[in-house]
């Protein structure tokens, strides 16, 4: 038996519509799964969904924004009334803001922990209430090294990540008694399309490098085997840990 096939599981990833989310969206359908690409704009969803669909799998592009409670709750109904069910969630949309702590606003902070802390928490209430009628399902939360190590300028970043670190064992411990086993990927630091231009700085570019063990940047696909280990039946002893993929940055 193979137990990292994911063939005919049903897969939402939030900010699935680029880099990170989208590469990991593209591994789960890889490996089989069905998958609802989940962003602010469905048009930029849609162009992930193609490559889906031109795989042989189903998929759909939804707009749903993270900090919609409400919105959130109608997307999980949405997707178990179009596929019947739900397998796996990856908790991907978050945001960034470089700006010093002295200098951060109420609504600065508020901005940042409400997508990358307060949006994983209602996105995996809404669809854990689905898992849980179906007695299974995986929950992959988007952690970062910043939420272990912290870094300076980015305080609410590192503050929500560290959130979603503790709240990945939370709710592990709680839903393990529905067979929904909750993980988190803490990556360190990928080169995207989003961050290319900055590292195109060579000064910048070799502060980043100098601190990987590993000496590159992650790439997308680095993360591939890990979001597929999670979403899949060869992780079903695996609940409320954070597997950092950053090179070794953290030793």
């Amino acid at each position: 038996m193979n137990t990292f096939d994911l063939t005919g599981r049903v897969a939402i990833v939030t900010g699935g519509s680029k880099g990170l989310g989208a590469g990991m969206a593209l591994a789960l359908a890889q490996h089989g799964a069905n998958v609802v690409v989940v962003s602010r704009k469905a048009e930029e969803g849609e162009l992930v969904a193609e490559k889906i669909r031109g795989m042989g799998r189903k998929s759909l592009a939804l707009a749903v924004d993270v900090q919609d409670i409400a919105g959130l709750h109608r997307m999980a109904e949405m997707v178990k009334k179009e596929f019947g069910r739900i397998d796996i969630l990856i908790n991907n949309a978050g945001i960034g803001l470089t700006k010093f702590a002295l200098e951060v606003t109420e609504e600065d902070w508020d901005k940042v922990v409400d997508t990358n802390l307060k949006g994983v928490f209602f996105c995996s209430q809404a669809v854990a209430k689905v898992m849980k009628q179906q007695n299974g399902g995986k929950i992959i939360n988007m952690a970062s090294v910043a939420g272990a190590a912290g870094a300076i300028a980015i305080a609410p970043y590192c503050a929500s990540k560290a959130g979603v670190i503790n709240l990945t064992r939370a709710l592990a411990k709680e839903w393990a008694r529905y067979n929904i086993q909750v993980n988190a990927i803490g990556p360190g630091y990928i080169e995207t399309d989003m961050n290319r231009e900055e590292l195109a700085n060579p000064s910048f570019y070799n502060k980043i490098l100098s601190s990987v063990t590993i000496k590159r940047l992650g790439e997308v696909n680095d993360l591939s085997g890990v979001v597929v280990l999670l979403a899949s039946d060869a992780s079903n002893y695996i609940t409320g840990q954070t597997i950092y993929i950053d090179g070794g940055s953290l030793i």
